[in-house]
């Protein structure tokens, strides 16, 4: 088989199984493992896939900088954000993670309604100004533009000495296997601070992230209370995480 129908069929796999694994891919196709390998290195290369140990699995579209990303699924982030927001109880303290789907959380809440919110993001911070019963606190450090965050030592170390009820959080990857997922390795760390902080963490994502992954793991699903999403209920990823035990508040 020529390189460019192995990179045909395994794209094919991709989309159609949601995974590749090399080691059967290798004997399917009677080559080693060692050039499906490499055929992923090429497609990860080029964008097409996030390799994960024994294969690939689909590259999450969230990856992208962030004015691109507020384009992506608004009304599914917009789903998202409405279920999340009828969370915040009166009062309540809430962790308030970075990204497009979290400002559309910010600007879902009530504007009446009396809480505390800590966030790591100054858009976040911006975008409660005109909730007048809203307590803001917004944790400072380096700024990391793709998601317009503050992440680094400073940050996490600020984190450490918060305590809230409820942890919103956003990722780019939603995996049975892989789990949670983002794509740089300081962020993943702030989010598993932020959420390290709060009594219940409920995880932020629309359908787009449902069953891609990214290169930095954020959190386990036992360290989660549970995942708001757009996504169909039947579909098969959603499937998969009910099985293992995820709580799934559908966002429809």
């Amino acid at each position: 088989m020529l390189a460019a129908e192995r990179r045909d069929h395994l794209l094919a796999l991709l989309a159609n199984e949601g995974k590749i694994v090399a080691k059967g891919v290798a004997a399917g196709l009677g080559i080693s493992e060692d050039s499906v390998r490499r055929d992923l290195r090429d497609l990860a290369a080029e964008g097409l896939c996030q390799r994960v140990y024994g294969g690939a699995l689909p590259v999450s579209p969230a990856v992208v900088d962030y004015a691109a990303r507020q384009a992506v699924t608004p009304d599914g982030k917009q789903k998202v954000a409405s279920v999340a927001a009828g969370l915040v109880p009166p009062g309540g303290v809430l962790i308030l993670d970075g990204g497009t789907t979290a400002l559309a959380v910010a600007r879902a809440l009530p504007k009446d309604l009396a809480c505390t919110v800590i966030t790591h993001s100054p858009t976040i911070a911006a975008a409660l100004l005109d909730h007048p019963q809203a307590e803001i606190f917004l944790l400072g450090g380096r700024i990391f533009k793709h998601s317009a965050v503050a992440c680094g030592a400073a940050a996490v170390e600020a984190a450490q000495n918060v305590s809230a009820d409820l942890c919103l959080l956003g990722v780019t990857g939603v995996h049975p296997e892989a789990g949670l997922t983002t794509g740089d390795a300081e962020e993943a760390a702030m989010k598993r601070a932020l959420a390290a902080r709060a009594a219940e963490t409920y995880v932020l994502a629309s359908s787009e992230k449902i069953g891609t992954a990214s290169r930095f793991r954020v959190l386990p699903w036992a360290e989660v209370s549970g995942l708001i999403t757009d996504a169909d209920p039947h579909d098969a990823v959603i499937e998969q995480l009910k099985a293992l035990g995820v709580e799934i508040l559908a966002a429809d």
